[in-house]
């Protein structure tokens, strides 16, 4: 008996050790980089193998071919915002970033599929979103690791660069900072939006708040989106809170047009409320 209790604990000993999990470090370990260019957020992930001896370029990474730029899952790079790379725009998005190495000159392909590990079994030219041609810079020191980077930062560009052994090719992108100071400059100086009065206009109606200001803040809102034409839910929140100032023929007037909007949108939700208020309104 005592020999079966021992050979039962042995195996449950074994059992608990063999469910637990093993943890090694990977041989090309995943990085992440962030870097904000401008007003552009640049997000780079990818997995970094070392040369341990090996001869690069033209050998481990042979010249000519379609390079993974990295290793393991897609070296995938995202921008927050449309950029300009050698006066073509590539749009904001994510994009697996692969390359072709050559002696003279390397193309940079940023492409649409990035749910690949390594190149696409098939690879597909139409969703190549961008490509350009770089010259490869030669480097003084040895990079054993390869680098991709966002380098010598501009509010109007940077350079994306990808180093290893000692080669290292960099792709100027431009970043449309100017256009959007702009147009957050031109919004902060000509007022609050057409939604920021409708927000303060339903937050007042709803939390019992002074119900002139209210209506004043919908009507800057429906003057700014097209007076009569505004969006069907703008003009609901107005009638509503005509009908709470008691003006029940104004918040009928109201809740018409915005039922017209309503079935024009064939929003059935705000079609069924403005006819059942319509409809309450026209009793009193």
């Amino acid at each position: 008996m005592k020999k079966i209790f021992i050979t039962a604990a042995f195996v449950l000993a074994f059992m608990a050790n063999g469910s637990a999990q093993i943890t090694t470090p990977q041989l090309s370990p995943k990085a992440v980089i962030e870097q904000k260019v401008g007003l552009t957020d640049v997000k780079i992930e990818y997995s970094r193998p070392s040369a341990k001896g090996r001869s690069v370029y033209g050998e481990l990474v042979p010249f000519g071919r379609m390079w993974r730029t990295g290793a393991n899952a897609n070296t995938v790079i995202t921008f927050s915002n449309d950029v300009v790379i050698g006066g073509k725009t590539l749009k904001a998005g994510s994009y697996a970033l692969y390359t072709q190495p050559k002696a003279d000159a390397w193309d940079v392909v940023f492409y649409d599929d990035t749910n690949n590990w390594g190149l696409p079994e098939k690879y597909d030219d139409s969703k190549e979103a961008l490509r350009t041609s770089v010259k490869p810079e030669f480097l003084s020191r040895n990079v054993e690791t390869l680098t991709i980077g966002v380098n010598n930062l501009d509010t109007d560009y940077g350079f994306l660069e990808i180093a290893w052994e000692k080669t290292m090719v960099a792709v100027k992108f431009e970043v449309p900072t100017k256009a959007i100071a702009m147009k957050s400059i031109d919004a902060a100086m000509s007022g609050p939006s057409a939604n920021d009065y409708f927000a303060a206009a339903q937050y007042y109606y709803q939390s019992n708040g002074d119900q002139a200001k209210a209506l004043n803040w919908i009507n800057q809102s429906i003057a700014k989106s097209g007076g009569q034409d505004a969006p069907y839910y703008i003009l609901r929140q107005k009638s509503l809170i005509q009908a709470k100032m008691g003006d029940k023929k104004g918040a009928i007037e109201t809740a018409q047009l915005s039922l017209a909007g309503a079935e024009k949108a064939k929003n059935l939700d705000y079609v069924k409320m403005n006819k059942d208020s319509i409809q309450e309104w026209s009793k009193k």
